[in-house]
């Protein structure tokens, strides 16, 4: 276990342990021919006392691996920020490039894998390879009581760092909305990603993401 961000972020962008998503992060389409691509693995950010973990899924092309900062650049991340900054987790509502002063407020966020993978769906293996970096985070933020799943595949990943460490293996389906209290471990709250798929077509809407993040400030924020 690294035993500081620094050291552990550093890592992470080095790591070339997934030939697969190597390539791809590297060879992904430039549709900004004006900036520079990132290209490689992305850290999680934000602050580090956090109560509050957002758990996201991987970077996107044109966010994360163009921009090197999660949820950043991207149409998840506009509709994202928006409710962290109505919400009072962010000092404000966009999150266009790594320089733009963003600043998150008791909350970290990450993702369960952190290289762009085709498709959005990265193999067993290749979340196998991340899974150490996640475990390693879950270590550095001590102050963590929630967990915020951004969708099935981020809810999994929690289950499976909760049965890593000692707790039930349990069956449980995402489902949005819901919080499921964990004995001796983060209670996890879920929400649909913020993915243009979802929030395009209204299965997801600020009004739906805000009042999960309330939720969360009732109990284990402000509480």
């Amino acid at each position: 276990m690294f035993k500081s961000f620094q050291i552990l972020n550093t890592c992470v962008t080095e790591c070339c342990l997934c030939p697969r998503l190597v390539k791809f992060r590297e060879h992904v389409p430039e549709k900004f021919t004006d900036q520079k691509y990132w290209k490689k693995p992305v850290p999680g950010f934000g602050d580090p006392e956090a109560h509050l973990l957002i758990l996201g899924l991987a970077p996107s092309a044109q966010g994360g691996n163009r921009t090197g900062r999660i949820f950043t650049g991207d149409a998840s991340a506009r509709f994202l920020f928006q409710g962290l900054h109505k919400e009072g987790f962010a000092n404000q509502p966009t999150s266009e490039n790594i320089d733009d002063g963003l600043r998150l407020h008791d909350c970290y966020m990450t993702a369960a894998v952190k290289c762009v993978p085709p498709l959005n769906r990265p193999t067993p293996l290749e979340q196998k390879h991340c899974f150490p970096y996640l475990l390693n985070e879950f270590a550095l933020l001590k102050n963590v009581t929630a967990v915020l799943a951004l969708g099935g595949f981020a809810f999994n990943a929690y289950l499976h760092y909760v049965k890593s460490q000692g707790g039930p293996k349990l069956s449980l389906r995402f489902r949005h909305g819901e919080k499921h209290l964990l004995e001796g471990f983060p209670t996890v709250y879920t929400c649909y990603h913020p993915s243009p798929q979802n929030t395009n077509t209204g299965k997801l809407n600020l009004s739906m993401l805000c009042t999960v993040l309330k939720q969360i400030k009732v109990d284990h924020i402000h509480s």
